[in-house]
């Protein structure tokens, strides 16, 4: 590899450390920064004035979860054009792992959006408060079965970027070997959701360390980059 190559590279892997920063604040801000401000829990009138009390945060909410949805595609992008020379396959499977997530995250905002203009009566007007109230937190409730779907594919998507940081040689191997246990307790957790729900949290809190590992990822992207190591992989390795 020349140096050119190499510092394509590098330029590459912060990019991709960057844009999984900035995807994993947006993450944040829905998953946790949202929930902690709009109690979104218990019966639909209370739901509904908690929103409506909220409104602008729930509005932004959706704005920055379409924005993180952007980026994610564009470092899944990055990474592929990373990671093609190392194993063409796998960065293949990577990108079609997330592209599949995509339609199911616009829906959960335009559910989202539905439950809003709902408990606000812009719509089914003629329909008691209640019942509007009550389908606006079904909505609302869709919202988590596809949450709960989706760690299916939360982990697919860590499994071949786990085998690509591993086989790189311009990453750490330990990266690679965490990504993929990562991968592998996402799996896990959604299969608990599904058929064992009520030892769901059990198996969150048992496995909570773990889920750091896209974390470390985008750490060691964003301060280190890729490993100078990589300028002894062989050139024929990096041709198309």
């Amino acid at each position: 590899m020349t140096n050119t190559d190499h510092n394509t590279l590098k330029n590459q892997a912060r990019t991709a450390g960057f844009l999984f920063l900035v995807w994993i604040i947006t993450g944040l801000f829905g998953l946790m920064y949202i929930p902690a401000k709009i109690n979104m829990q218990g019966e639909a009138a209370d739901i509904g004035r908690n929103i409506l009390a909220n409104e602008l945060l729930f509005r932004t909410g959706v704005v920055v979860d379409l924005a993180g949805t952007a980026v994610w595609i564009l470092m899944v992008l990055v990474f592929y054009r990373m990671f093609r020379q190392v194993n063409d396959f796998q960065a293949k499977l990577l990108v079609a792992f997330v592209l599949v997530q995509i339609p199911a995250v616009i829906t959960t905002d335009a559910c989202n959006m539905l439950a809003l203009v709902l408990f606000k009566g812009e719509t089914l007007k003629t329909f008691e408060l209640a019942q509007r109230q009550e389908l606006a937190a079904v909505f609302l409730k869709i919202n988590t079965s596809v949450t709960l779907v989706l760690e299916f594919f939360w982990g697919l998507w860590l499994l071949p970027l786990a085998v690509l940081t591993y086989q790189s040689r311009f990453l750490p191997r330990f990266l690679g070997a965490w990504l993929f246990v990562n991968g592998l307790a996402y799996l896990v957790l959604c299969f608990t959701g599904i058929l064992f729900p009520a030892y769901r949290e059990t198996v969150y809190k048992v496995a909570f360390p773990v889920f750091f590992g896209e974390m470390a990822l985008m750490l060691w992207l964003v301060v280190k980059g890729a490993k100078d190591n990589g300028l002894r992989i062989k050139k024929h390795e990096y041709e198309n």
